[in-house]
């Protein structure tokens, strides 16, 4: 599958600033490490369509998305608090509606990520599902 890396810049600036303000619309995704157990944070644009509530990958098959399918289980957190969530790969067939609307909601801050790949198979997204603590 496709991978965008992003920039060293983006990693250990942008994405911690995003995290701690919020700008854009990100939220805190939370996800143990598949192979160390470590916890990874990255930020991410939830998006709710028809009442579900998912996640989109922008970047295609980053490491966030590989320990989300191991794990099966996430943690959101904003300004209300964490939230978990049990996490499940869309079928590829299903994720251009929550694509667009995703889009829609992130606007020009991930337009470049769909003019590199294109292709909605390329971009990973999961449909959250509450989960008790």
């Amino acid at each position: 599958m496709a991978y965008l890396k992003p920039p060293a810049f983006t990693s250990k600036v942008f994405n911690k600033l995003a995290m701690k303000t919020g700008m854009s619309g990100t939220e805190t995704l939370a996800v143990p490490g598949r192979s160390t157990g470590d916890e990874q944070t990255i930020p991410v644009i939830p998006i709710d369509v028809d009442g579900t509530r998912y996640i989109v990958s922008t970047r295609g098959e980053s490491e966030w998305v590989r320990n989300v399918r191991t794990a099966g289980a996430v943690e959101i957190r904003n300004k209300q608090g964490p939230q978990r969530y049990r996490a499940t790969d869309v079928p590829e067939n299903e994720r251009p509606p929550i694509i667009d609307a995703y889009r829609a909601k992130a606007g020009r801050t991930v337009e470049t990520y769909w003019k590199k790949l294109p292709d909605p198979a390329d971009h990973p997204v999961f449909r959250l599902e509450p989960a008790p603590r």
